[in-house]
């Protein structure tokens, strides 16, 4: 326990140099409120918290690392996001790859400076794509490795502003006219 708080104290300190803060593989089920502490003189511009079991961020998140502009919370064992995270007035880039999301937040579509999210290998089967339509700057959208419906790959098909990766879609057992 001791190495896992000496690691993240240190990880800190680096990031007060470098504004970059690297809290992956640390065993986090939350983020510290000592890193807010740690923090609190430093304008963060990326923070990587990927590999962890967090399964939630905080809406104080937003409020206390508003300058950042790369957020990766890949690799955890989350389902859902702040609506605060829409106060992050410089993200460009979010990583919620790899966690257990079965809806694409909602928020993610607020985010003013948003280009590029990547939400592959989740539990994903429905995005709101009008919401999607309707993102102010998102360019770029990974969804591969998520159960869409094939109405789905077909909605997001119309989407003509921003890239969608998609993995090639499972013909349904009921369309396969071979058997």
């Amino acid at each position: 326990m001791a190495n896992a708080v000496t690691r993240v104290v240190l990880r800190c300190e680096d990031a007060q140099e470098t504004n970059n803060l690297d809290l992956s593989e640390c065993q986090l089920m939350q983020v510290p409120d000592a890193v807010y502490h740690l923090m609190r003189h430093t304008e963060l511009k990326r923070c990587n918290l990927s590999g962890n079991v967090i399964t939630k961020i905080p809406p104080k998140f937003a409020v206390k690392f508003s300058l950042i502009t790369e957020l990766n919370l890949s690799h955890n064992q989350m389902s859902k996001l702040p609506e605060e995270l829409a106060e992050l007035q410089a993200l460009e880039r979010l990583d919620i790859s790899h966690n257990t999301f079965i809806a694409l937040p909602p928020v993610t579509c607020r985010i003013p400076q948003l280009k590029r999210l990547l939400a592959n290998n989740n539990s994903i089967i429905d995005i709101d794509v009008e919401r999607l339509r309707h993102a102010p700057a998102l360019e770029f959208i990974d969804l591969q490795a998520n159960p869409l419906t094939a109405r789905m790959h077909d909605l997001l098909g119309t989407l003509t502003r921003i890239k969608i990766e998609l993995s090639p879609r499972q013909v349904e057992e009921w369309e396969d006219l071979t058997i």
